[in-house]
């Protein structure tokens, strides 16, 4: 074996090493989610349980703890992001599609939004709130995700649709539609990839957000998952680890379904060959 070779299989090695170090920083956590569910006796080591039982989902599975805050989550989230994709979609458009002197300087002013950390906003944002009485709403609630995410998504969403064609639109516009409808038959089926992403970002940040939620909702019953997971931390530093781990998986069910419901679409791509031609 010569010393280059000997090099290389060093350097190979070290690269393999260094990738599981990091698929265990990944996989240790989760390990010890799975564990600790199933475990009467669990605590924050990762252990085989002691002996598997379901009482820590049994403890759970009731309205007040997991049935209520997960139906708000799913009602601010879903609504959140439906608002961002929709607004982000119509202000992408022009964006993408027309020239103008303000396009550039519109996107910078974006782009910086996107930097501004959230607790900086949140007292001017609660203050507003309490004055237009949408402080302890759903739908105020709604309105800050959907303004909070909607920055992001629409450098996003113009990116993507840069990606369509615009003599796909004109050959619409010949037959007699208007930019709204060239732009909900047209271009956003086409892009569907984007919208993909877009939606699972938006939904994805929402529902790990917890001090939007905490700050803006003051009434328990309207508290969303990612607010109440806070519970197991009781006082003096006691946390009940199973109970804390079942409803963490309990809690990132609806995340999963949606990645695998939209998978598909995150993994095609425009197809757009040979739309354009003849």
């Amino acid at each position: 074996m010569t010393r280059v070779s000997r090099r290389n299989r060093s350097r190979r090695l070290a690269a393999d090493a260094g990738l599981l170090a990091v698929a265990a920083a990944f996989i240790l956590p989760l390990a010890w989610v799975v564990l600790s569910a199933l475990d009467p006796h669990a605590d924050l080591r990762v252990k085989l349980p002691d002996g598997l039982t379901t009482a820590n989902f049994d403890a759970i599975l009731t309205d007040d703890i997991t049935f209520t805050p997960l139906l708000n989550s799913l009602f601010l989230c879903g609504g959140g992001t439906a608002l961002t994709v929709a607004c982000a979609a119509l202000a992408a458009y022009p964006l993408s599609r027309f020239r103008s002197r303000l396009n550039r300087p519109f996107l910078l002013s974006v782009l910086f939004a996107t930097s501004l950390p959230i607790t900086a906003i949140m007292v001017p944002v609660y203050a507003l709130f309490v004055q237009v009485d949408l402080i302890d709403t759903l739908q105020g609630t709604i309105l800050f995700f959907a303004a909070s995410q909607l920055p992001f998504a629409i450098w996003l969403m113009k990116n993507f649709m840069d990606g369509v064609p615009k003599e796909l639109e004109e050959a619409a516009w010949t037959d007699g539609a208007n930019s709204l409808q060239s732009l909900l038959r047209i271009v956003l089926p086409l892009m569907g990839p984007g919208v993909a992403v877009v939606t699972v970002f938006s939904f994805v940040m929402m529902w790990g957000n917890f001090f939007v939620p905490f700050m803006l909702l003051l009434s328990p019953d309207q508290m969303p998952a990612s607010v109440s997971i806070n519970e197991f931390f009781g006082n003096r530093g006691m946390v009940a680890y199973g109970q804390l781990a079942a409803f963490s998986i309990v809690y990132s069910t609806p995340v999963i379904l949606l990645y695998v419901l939209i998978a598909r679409r995150l993994g095609g791509g425009f197809a757009l060959g040979g739309a354009v031609k003849g």
